[in-house]
């Protein structure tokens, strides 16, 4: 995968989890956006508890590697690799924190060789938009709890005024 390729998946998923106009709306199948951003869904962290653990699958024309740690001091810190042509093709630092009686997930992409994407102080930003026993959602992306050994995730893409899923299958690997 090119780094080309992998810089538009932020910055489609930086503009997806931007939306304003009220309340939430359908993206894709399986991904919602949040119409107003200044509001907020009650959630904690013990609600997403199940994305704790070590997950792999294939995504973006490779194979990925993604662990989530357990929540501490109202965050959750994730990693996720994808590798392909045997060799990293890009690295994501996650956070999923409480904040405003909420979660937000907050991502940052690196380069092969560790330089950021975005900005020095900038990350992608998604607000959560609704919650369920077994799914979050967060606007431009979902993760869906099949069973608690996989996890089907959804992020909203797009580019050149098209709008498209990516689907991946979390399998658990510990």
């Amino acid at each position: 995968m090119t780094g080309k390729f992998c810089r538009s998946i932020a910055v489609c998923a930086a503009l997806l989890s931007a939306g304003t106009v009220m309340a939430q709306s359908v993206k894709t199948e399986h991904t919602y956006k949040l119409d107003d951003p200044e509001s907020r869904v009650p959630a904690k962290l013990e609600d997403v508890a199940w994305m704790v653990g070590s997950w792999t699958g294939d995504a973006f024309g490779g194979t990925f590697e993604e662990v989530w740690n357990p929540a501490s001091v109202g965050s959750m810190v994730g990693m996720f690799k994808v590798i392909g042509d045997e060799a990293v093709s890009f690295y994501e630092l996650m956070l999923l924190v409480e904040e405003e009686g909420s979660l937000s997930l907050k991502v940052k992409h690196f380069n092969p060789d560790f330089t950021a994407w975005e900005e020095k102080d900038d990350y992608v930003h998604f607000r959560l938009v609704s919650i369920e026993p077994d799914a979050i959602h967060f606007s431009g992306l979902s993760f869906y709890r099949i069973s608690d050994d996989e996890i089907h995730t959804y992020i909203a893409l797009h580019n050149e005024g098209k709008v498209w899923e990516e689907k991946l299958v979390y399998r658990r690997s510990e």
